[in-house]
């Protein structure tokens, strides 16, 4: 199996704040990481640093695409930004083709693909910004998914959206890794970090890296979240003030 993601002694500083330290990884193509901890833990500066939008303070993060696709969570849009759902996806494209060149019959079809494997394409030509959260959501997966990369990076692809925008991302999720890509998401959810093959519990520095049924123990959380978890029976359920589960 090949390697699709390296880390080794990854630390990342935002001026004299430390955001990430100490991490070592290997993730192998056509798996999952699911990566979880508390607000401001180091999550989406993992991402960030996978994806190549920051630079390591020192230790590097390697990936086998040099194109990785990024994928933020939604947000509320500027209402004067006139851009429609397939413009939005479009976008996606110009990573491989540049800027000052023409769409080819390639780039149309990688559009129409994500449109429709998102359930969106009745959406198309709606404004970016008159869509609910979950369909903004969907948008940003679906231009994920038209970059046609190797590696998809999910920051929180599902926190808090509808039952059903919920289901078709976790669906191509589980498509995308069947599909052999590598998949990397960050989550505060133990459920959906239970579906990955792997998981990195951080905490500014690793708590622990490894299987989810290995990583996801009580002792684990207790040190990762600070006691912020509620034990229903035998269920663990985040507390953490930051995020909606």
């Amino acid at each position: 199996m090949t390697t699709a993601i390296s880390v080794e002694g990854l630390e990342v500083r935002y001026a004299n704040t430390l955001a990430l330290a100490g991490v070592d990884l290997t993730v192998p193509s056509g798996t999952s990481l699911a990566v979880i901890g508390p607000n401001g833990s180091g999550k989406s500066t993992l991402l960030a640093a996978l994806a190549g939008t920051i630079e390591p303070s020192a230790g590097s993060a390697h990936t086998d695409d040099p194109r990785p696709a990024l994928v933020l969570q939604s947000t509320d849009v500027d209402r004067s930004l006139p851009i429609t759902v397939r413009e939005a996806i479009s976008l996606a494209r110009y990573s491989s083709l540049g800027l000052f060149r023409r769409f080819r019959s390639s780039d149309r079809d990688a559009v129409d693909r994500a449109l429709d494997r998102l359930a969106i394409l009745d959406l198309a030509h709606r404004q970016f910004h008159e869509l609910s959260g979950g369909q903004r959501q969907r948008v940003l997966v679906a231009q994920g998914l038209a970059q046609e990369s190797g590696i998809l990076l999910l920051d929180e692809p599902v926190n808090g959206l509808d039952l059903v925008s919920r289901a078709v991302i976790l669906d191509v999720i589980d498509e995308q890794i069947a599909a052999g890509r590598t998949v990397v998401m960050t989550t505060h959810s133990l459920d959906d970090a239970q579906r990955c093959h792997q998981v990195i519990l951080l905490d500014t520095t690793p708590v622990s890296v490894g299987p989810p049924a290995a990583v996801l123990t009580e002792e684990h959380l207790r040190r990762a979240f600070s006691g912020q978890f509620i034990r229903i029976g035998d269920k663990v359920i985040l507390d953490d003030p930051h995020h909606a589960h």
